[in-house]
């Protein structure tokens, strides 16, 4: 796993590649579930392996080392001491993140011995036992909602000789017993940056977080640094991949159904010269989000397919020929023309793929273009000063 992740280029040289060769993946995860339904069929059903299961092993071993993320708690079950087999309904409700993504954000963080790390999000233990490797278990804190999460983590990080501060509550309020910190991790994404973890940086800090509209289709990379004098800088940055929504936080999503319907109906059918703008152009697509929310792409489909559950409004796109397009719509929302509006202003902004996170004094958040002339708020939430 290590091995394809430098071959992709995910992972560098370093003690964070270091740190995932030393945890052994089993011992966090001796446990984890692998759905045996079509992503679409209902109720869904998965299957509790087991790594002391002889007819187990093999399967679970090449998840864990797949490199894919990995289910690890079924409809908030407590998770030491289960009894391996099938589980059918309900949802999966915790999850250790694809290790690309993990991988990559831990080099961003740029771990060093003796840090103090908040690692926000316990999940399987995978970063804070990464952490704990480099920097050392008696600065490090891992803090999760959901109790059961923590009782396993704590077990088995104990199991690798790691005992860091294993704390159950809401991630987003942060824990300051233990801060400042000088790096913190958010596993989950949220819709604003949490004044309070801000506020738990040391000088010198780096916090990093997904941070998201409802939609899950255009993510952006929050990078929020405390300077030596005290002042915050932020940065969002768009990215084609982030981490789930966090608990509270709802993400809209294209039903089988409503899929289905793009891809088979008319709609009204435009013939277009404008090309839609490439996946390569995260920062327009990051714009578009916040500038009109309530849009998910269908990344499996064919042609750029995009819908807005909450008003049924679609819109699809295909090639007709050299610098042709045909441009399908349908619904009260024409998307097409908020693709277009969203993409002008970006290029009047310069096309830029950062955008600088203000915190303003009243707890209000916004994303600015580097020359000032491309603007949006951040959702409504929680107030405080962050500065």
């Amino acid at each position: 796993m290590v091995a394809r992740l430098g071959e992709s280029g995910a992972l560098g040289p370093g003690p964070v590649r270091e740190a995932l060769l030393a945890v052994p993946r089993q011992i966090l995860m001796p446990q984890a579930y692998v759905r045996r339904s079509a992503p679409d069929e209902s109720p869904p059903y998965w299957d509790l392996l087991d790594v002391a299961r002889p007819g187990d092993r093999v399967e679970l071993l090449e998840r864990l080392h797949s490199g894919d993320s990995i289910a690890i708690q079924h409809d908030g079950e407590p998770i030491l001491g289960r009894v391996p087999g099938p589980r059918r309904g309900g949802a999966i409700t915790a999850m250790s993140s694809t290790m690309s993504l993990t991988a990559d954000l831990l080099q961003q963080l740029d771990l060093r011995p003796g840090q103090r790390v908040l690692d926000v999000g316990t999940g399987a233990g995978v970063s804070t036992a990464a952490a704990c490797f480099v920097c050392g278990d008696a600065g490090v804190v891992t803090l999760d909602i959901d109790p059961h999460v923590t009782a396993a983590a704590r077990e088995r990080l104990s199991a690798l000789g790691y005992r860091p501060a294993t704390i159950t509550g809401d991630g987003t309020t942060g824990w300051a017993a233990a801060g400042p910190y000088d790096r913190v991790f958010v596993s989950f994404a949220v819709p604003r940056v949490p004044q309070s973890l801000v506020q738990h940086l040391a000088p010198g800090g780096r916090a990093l977080m997904t941070l998201g509209t409802s939609s899950p289709s255009w993510p952006g990379l929050a990078v929020i640094e405390r300077g030596q004098d005290g002042t915050v800088e932020a940065q969002l940055r768009p990215v084609e991949f982030g981490h789930r929504a966090g608990a509270g936080f709802d993400r809209l999503f294209l039903s089988a159904a409503f899929r289905a319907e793009i891809a088979t109906a008319s709609g009204w059918t435009q013939r277009s010269m404008l090309a839609p703008p490439p996946d390569t152009a995260r920062g327009m697509w990051l714009t578009l989000d916040n500038l009109y929310p309530g849009l998910v792409r269908d990344f499996g489909a064919e042609d750029l397919t995009i819908g807005a559950p909450g008003c049924r409004s679609w819109m699809r796109v295909r090639a007709a020929g050299r610098r042709r397009w045909d441009v399908s719509t349908s619904g009260p929302r024409d998307i097409w023309a908020e693709i277009q509006d969203a993409a002008g202003r970006w290029r009047a902004a310069g096309e830029p793929d950062v955008f600088r996170l203000h915190f303003e004094a009243d707890g209000s958040q916004r994303a600015t273009s580097p020359n000032g002339a491309l603007t949006w708020q951040l959702s409504p939430g929680e107030t405080g000063d962050a500065r």
